[in-house]
């Protein structure tokens, strides 16, 4: 009875966390497609619709070839101790367009419990393909040579992919191509390729001659993409803000990326239109480096016009400047604030504390400087703020004078000088009925939060003799300083006590942690099973990664954040793990984690699953001798 009414409880605080979740209902869909070619256009739904709510949307005129094709997944988490139950619903279309032209998807209509979900109009580019050289990410065979990596393999009946150099192209690009010094400007450096890849490595530029900020707007989203008449898997892998120091004639550096290009081979040794074949040997690859370099724009960085006005920092921007004068009136020897604000656009960091100038009766203090400043692509913006803290020290009428500030305007292409107005400032006799002796003495070097009245806080020295003694018996020595030390020495025994039964607890947990990774990835596989057999690619490649590095975590007893490649190799080897075991292990993984993240996903779904369950079985049998 209370087994069952646990599961109860459970099942209704999934149901609780489901409803909880925020429902969001997208499109995801190619920017770009090649005409004569079937693509897909999927619509998700991150929670459970009501039965038969769906509206299919416009197609805009392209044919629709299949679909609507449903799926359902649910998955359930504890986290923490609390339960986690998202389900996913999805429809997927094949669609067809024979012409070229920019084509609308309308918005598909959904109902989650009575209440009604739509998805945005998206916009599809149709073009016609380029048929010059290229063309190996899209079938067939090419017989041109190949331009860098990669010798042609022996075998009867073998068509060899080419790789083509234009099938993966690094590209640099610029926002603008002149500027003055100090203005910004954006660099882009866009992957393109039409073609499977392995990343090995990337040389950054150093960028002389600029000061530069990276950005993260964009980076590492896939999207299908136009260059140069031809459609591309794209994804900006490096994004920089620049400010050139200097004038002249630049290069912007270039990124050069490493990478092996993964081609399919067209055996025609197998049996064509084998099913089986294909599902249980999978897909041959050859496998070709490639170094990508991309091009060095030129940036033209003019010089500042002479004739800058008397204290020019070097902001260039656009900016503007707010002043919050003091109280037009206040009392002498007290203080008051001043506070200038600059907000706008540019290099914030050429703007330097602008000059106050006061009368000689009125104290000055260090400025608090204070700021708010977003980098994105657009450029550096918000504001700096000064607060110039001030003391009146004698009574009458006083003027505050302008102030100026200054800075280029590359949109005007001239020094631009900002003035506050004027502030007249009454300053009155103290009412603490300080004596005017007294009213004129100041403290040097004080900040301005310990000022204090002087004709109240100053006292006379006294010249009388004092005569001291001692109050009270030395605590060094007495008996409430050893019991003291007793009470120290006790805690410290029982921390060392504490400390090394924890650290035994501490070896338990990690030698049953051990004993139990076997089970742990088994029940990870099954998971992966489930999607396999949905066709979840997704789904089972993310949980064939996490049992496989999560059997090895545990293990091995290394923490999952600091589980690698190459200390994985080490520890499985000191194990008396077999080389070929380690190096198929990790194959298994590299593979996980290409199909996940790569511009096309692997189809070996059945055939990774088997390798991943024999491999776990063997590491177990050499572990555990």
């Amino acid at each position: 009875m209370r087994r069952l009414l646990l599961f109860c409880v459970l099942i209704f605080s999934a149901q609780l966390t489901s409803l909880a979740e925020e429902i969001s209902f997208q499109v995801r869909y190619p920017r770009v497609v090649a005409t004569g070619t079937i693509f897909q256009i999927e619509f998700e739904l991150n929670a459970k619709s009501d039965r038969g709510s769906f509206v299919e949307p416009s197609m805009g005129g392209m044919k629709v070839v299949a679909g609507p094709a449903t799926s359902t997944s649910t998955n359930v988490q504890i986290v923490n101790g609390k339960m986690q139950n998202q389900t996913l619903q999805g429809w997927t279309y094949n669609l067809y367009c024979d012409q070229q032209g920019e084509f609308e998807i309308g918005s598909a209509v959904v109902r989650v419990d009575g209440k009604e979900y739509k998805t945005e109009p998206v916009k599809i580019k149709a073009i016609v393909e380029s048929n010059s050289s290229g063309g190996s990410a899209t079938g067939g065979g090419n017989n041109a040579p190949s331009q860098q990596g990669g010798k042609p393999s022996s075998g009867g009946g073998s068509e060899q992919p080419v790789l083509k150099e234009d099938d993966m192209l690094l590209v640099t690009t610029l926002d603008r191509s002149e500027v003055y010094v100090g203005q910004p400007v954006v660099v882009r450096y866009k992957l393109y390729t039409r073609v499977d890849f392995s990343h090995e490595g990337t040389k950054m530029p150093s960028f002389v001659g600029f000061w530069s900020h990276r950005l993260n707007t964009g980076a590492n989203r896939w999207v299908s993409d136009e260059y140069r008449g031809k459609i591309y898997k794209s994804c900006i892998v490096g994004e920089y803000l620049l400010f050139p120091q200097q004038a002249g004639q630049m290069k912007i550096e270039p990124m050069e990326i490493s990478a092996i290009a993964e081609l399919p081979i067209n055996d025609g040794s197998r049996r064509r239109g084998s099913i089986m074949d294909e599902f249980f040997l999978g897909q041959q690859t050859k496998q070709v480096p490639r170094t990508l370099i991309s091009n060095s724009p030129s940036l033209t960085v003019k010089a500042l016009p002479e004739g800058a006005p008397a204290g020019y920092s070097g902001a260039v921007g656009d900016f503007e400047m707010s002043v919050t004068p003091p109280a037009d009136q206040i009392e002498a020897n007290s203080a008051l604030n001043y506070i200038v604000k600059i907000s706008g656009s540019g290099n914030f960091s050429m703007i330097r504390t602008p000059e106050l100038k006061l009368p000689g009766t009125f104290e000055q203090y260090t400025a608090k400087v204070s700021e708010s400043i977003q980098t994105t692509s657009r450029g550096v913006s918000g504001y700096r703020q000064f607060e110039y803290p001030i003391i009146a020290r004698a009574e009458g009428d006083y003027v505050i004078p302008a102030m100026e500030f200054s800075y280029f305007s590359p949109k005007l292409s001239k020094y631009v000088t900002l003035t506050s107005q004027e502030y007249s400032v009454s300053v009155t006799p103290d009412s603490t009925a300080m004596s005017s002796a007294g009213a004129g003495v100041i403290v040097g070097g004080a900040a301005r939060e310990d000022l204090r009245i002087l004709g109240r806080d100053i006292r006379f020295i006294s010249l009388e003799r004092l005569e001291v003694s001692p109050k009270g018996k030395l605590f060094l020595f007495s008996g409430g300083y050893f019991l003291i030390l007793l009470a120290e020495l006790l805690v410290f025994v029982a921390l060392v006590v504490w400390l090394s039964r924890y650290l035994k607890q501490m070896r338990n947990q990690a030698t049953l942690k051990g004993k139990r990774a076997n089970k742990v990835a088994l029940a990870r596989f099954r998971a992966a099973e489930g999607y396999l057999r949905q066709s979840n690619a997704r789904g089972f490649y993310e949980e064939m990664l996490k049992g496989l590095w999560g059997y090895l975590s545990d293990k091995l007893n290394i923490p999952a954040a600091d589980l690698t490649k190459e200390n994985v190799r080490e520890r499985l080897a000191q194990k008396g793990v077999a080389v070929e075991d380690v190096e198929q292990y990790i194959a298994i993984i590299t593979d996980c984690e290409y199909a996940q993240y790569a511009p096309s996903g692997s189809g070996r779904l059945e055939e990774v699953y088997i390798e991943g369950v024999a491999i776990i079985s063997r590491l177990e049998a050499v572990i555990n001798k």
